[in-house]
């Protein structure tokens, strides 16, 4: 069970990272990004190539994956997302283009997969990092890196954000992007900061994923919903919602669908989305602005009384 609980910690780990990148181009842009999970997929590919060309390990490709994925971030929200906003397109067709991309992003990594195992003679369609990974004092090394680089990020996103003039901008931006505007507030520079972020987060998370479950090109379409549901649940309006949502739902999938498994049958696995799904449900019909939303206790209260 330790094991078991040690997955779980790391996963929810991970999927709070990416949940704070679709929290983050949602409030700065009105995007749900329907590409957060590609973007994580990249991460795993760029570090996957680094291990295969030049025997980098993947805990030491965690910086390029970062800088690759807000590479990544800026290029999207430039040539896509940026022209469309010009022309006044509006929340559901930005939602659209990021869906559509995030089709072209998984036919280029399917292609770049098979490339990438011709040129090496080792398996890029489908890969773990299991094997790689070592233990500290006991436990898994991939736990202790995943946890104090998630501390360290929310530290430095702390800071950011209520220590320095860009992050007091930042946060009008999203609070109330108008009055920002009027006050002197340059919402270009905020939604391309946002959207360089939230790639940045998800290819990290990305680079450390395989360590968590297998990777194929098309991971990132089934961790979608994951991602969506730990956003959504939290409260897709904050940004630190999102943390509490990504480990509500990290180790409700993970515990739950393993006690589920227990009882029913390992064939139980493959259905862990549908208890993200479920929770996401429930949380959408008590409170739709999620468990930091400030009427959360007064809808609990009405449907208690109903």
């Amino acid at each position: 069970m330790i094991t078991v609980v040690e997955g779980a910690l790391v996963y929810s780990n991970l999927l709070a990272l990416l949940a704070i990148g679709l929290t983050l181009t949602y409030i700065t842009t009105g995007v749900a990004n329907f590409a957060q999970g590609s973007f994580a997929v990249i991460g795993s590919y760029l570090t996957l190539t680094l291990l295969y060309l030049f025997e980098v390990h993947p805990y030491y490709s965690i910086p390029a994956a970062f800088v690759s994925g807000g590479i990544l971030g800026v290029g999207v929200y430039t040539i896509v997302l940026r022209p469309l906003i010009k022309r006044g397109a509006t929340p559901v067709i930005l939602m659209i283009a990021t869906l559509a991309l995030d089709l072209v992003l998984l036919g280029l990594i399917g292609a770049y997969a098979g490339v990438l195992s011709d040129a090496t003679g080792r398996d890029a369609v489908k890969f773990i990092f299991t094997p790689l990974d070592y233990e500290v004092l006991g436990v898994q090394g991939i736990l202790v890196v995943s946890t104090l680089l998630i501390l360290f990020l929310i530290t430095l996103l702390l800071i950011l954000l209520y220590r320095t003039n860009f992050g007091i901008a930042l946060r009008a931006s999203m609070e109330n992007p108008s009055l920002a505007e009027v006050m002197g507030v340059n919402l270009e520079y905020t939604r391309l900061f946002a959207w360089t972020l939230s790639g940045a987060l998800s290819a990290t998370a990305g680079s450390l994923l395989p360590f968590r479950q297998e990777i194929v090109p098309a991971t990132g379409a089934i961790i979608i919903v994951s991602i969506f549901a730990a956003s959504i649940v939290g409260g897709v309006a904050k940004i630190f919602g999102a943390v509490l949502g990504g480990y509500l739902i990290g180790l409700s999938e993970s515990l739950v669908t393993y006690k589920l498994s227990l009882i029913i049958g390992s064939g139980v696995l493959i259905y862990g989305k549908v208890i993200s799904l479920a929770i996401l449900l429930t949380m959408l019909l008590l409170s739709p602005q999620g468990l930091t939303g400030v009427r959360l206790r007064r809808d609990w209260t009405k449907l208690w009384r109903e």
